[in-house]
């Protein structure tokens, strides 16, 4: 039997550093729209500092790859054990899942069964690989949410309720410069390469040590050279120190703890562990070498299932190869530090790299994620007198 609905009650679920980041931001859209709206869920520090009743970290979900989901199996039977109890409890007017698609489309179902509708906010990639889900949100997502440019066909083309409100980064970056110069300086006039080796610590331990290694290359090559890692919030200083010990002696390599913006503004070419950050390097014009590297059988899995011709979202939003990838067994520190000389003294190649950057951005949509998503999500929750009217007002 279904329980009467808390209609201003709000379950979100963001189970990575990303969705916890860019749920805070749809959260505080919310509110500043009705303040009486109370949420709970599964997110981070940044879902936390917005009021939100957080029922179990992010960071005990988070996970990269496939073999390493078994050391996260009992924490993520607990999460789904606790929501499935909530769910049939005090049913929320609204779920809203952000990103993260093995647990959340499981969730889904769950929030159906018990009568609440479901809005998805940044679409699994089922583009790119395990297409057959896009079963699964046809049956259980009442609305998705879409924040890369192509995803609205993708969708409309299935028979899926989608809107596409632009990336969340827009409004992070409204006015991405002012950058250093074309070329990149650090504060002592050496040319800045940026390192952003991941968020979580799986990435950083597989991503981190290969880019140093080609750092040491690099510097053999252009001695000028001052390496800035970026630390992603959540990750400890110190555990970074550790991976940078045993090259401190060949590099010069700075740790840089404050926003990721630093690095962007300051470098004249980045290493880029694969992910989101592949976009804000491109909104920020820079050009970049993206590289990733996971366990072998996560690999294997996952490469049997990808049906896209490139891996970073730079590259598939533009259409074709304009930054250099380096996946898995070529993810090597000779081919990544030969990819970054060929680069860094090739300033008209740079350039072009930078004007089709230029072109992403433009495709990214316009400032306003947030707030578009935060319209959809009160016309679901029946803020206005009718909801179908109200989606159809946003799109």
């Amino acid at each position: 039997m279904i329980q009467s609905q808390a209609s201003n009650q709000v379950a979100v679920i963001a189970g990575e550093t990303s969705g916890d980041f860019h749920g805070a931001h749809l959260v505080r859209a919310m509110r500043e729209r009705d303040s009486d709206l109370v949420f709970w869920g599964i997110g981070g520090e940044k879902l936390k500092a917005e009021g939100m009743e957080i029922v179990m970290d992010a960071h005990e979900l988070s996970v990269v790859g496939i073999t390493e989901v078994v050391s996260k199996l009992p924490k993520v039977f607990e999460a789904i054990s606790d929501i499935k109890r909530r769910l049939r409890q005090k049913p929320p007017g609204l779920m809203i899942l952000i990103d993260f698609p093995d647990f959340n489309l499981h969730i889904a179902r769950h929030a159906k069964k018990n009568g609440v509708p479901v809005l998805y906010y940044i679409s699994p990639q089922i583009w790119a690989w395990r297409s057959g889900r896009i079963q699964t949100i046809r049956r259980y997502v009442d609305q998705m949410a879409v924040i890369l440019p192509f995803e609205a066909d993708y969708y409309e083309h299935r028979n899926v309720p989608v809107i596409f409100v632009g990336h969340p980064l827009l409004d992070y970056y409204q006015e991405p410069g002012p950058r250093l110069s074309d070329e990149g300086e650090s504060s002592d006039g050496l040319t800045a390469v940026g390192m952003l080796p991941g968020s979580r610590r799986g990435e950083i331990e597989k991503n981190l040590p290969v880019m140093l290694a080609a750092a040491v290359r690099i510097r053999a090559v252009m001695p000028d050279i001052e390496f800035q890692i970026s630390v992603a919030p959540g990750i400890d200083r110190r555990w970074m120190h550790e991976f940078i010990r045993p090259y401190g002696s060949n590099c010069r390599i700075k740790l840089v703890s404050e926003a990721v913006r630093h690095v962007f503004e300051n470098s004249a070419l980045i290493l880029a562990a694969s992910g989101t950050v592949t976009l804000e390097t491109a909104i920020f014009g820079v050009p970049m070498i993206i590289m990733y590297r996971i366990s072998p059988v996560s690999y294997y899995f996952g490469r049997a299932l990808i049906n896209v011709d490139h891996i970073g979202l730079v590259n598939i939003i533009a259409g074709e190869r304009i930054v250099p990838e380096l996946i898995q067994d070529a993810a090597t520190p000779s081919n990544i530090a030969r990819e970054a000389v060929a680069l860094l003294n090739d300033p008209e190649k740079s350039d072009r790299i930078r004007a089709k950057l230029k072109s992403v951005r433009q495709l990214l949509g316009t400032p306003g994620a947030a707030k578009r998503t935060a319209d959809i999500a009160l016309a679901m929750l029946g803020e206005k007198q009718n909801s179908k009217d109200a989606l159809k007002d946003i799109r």
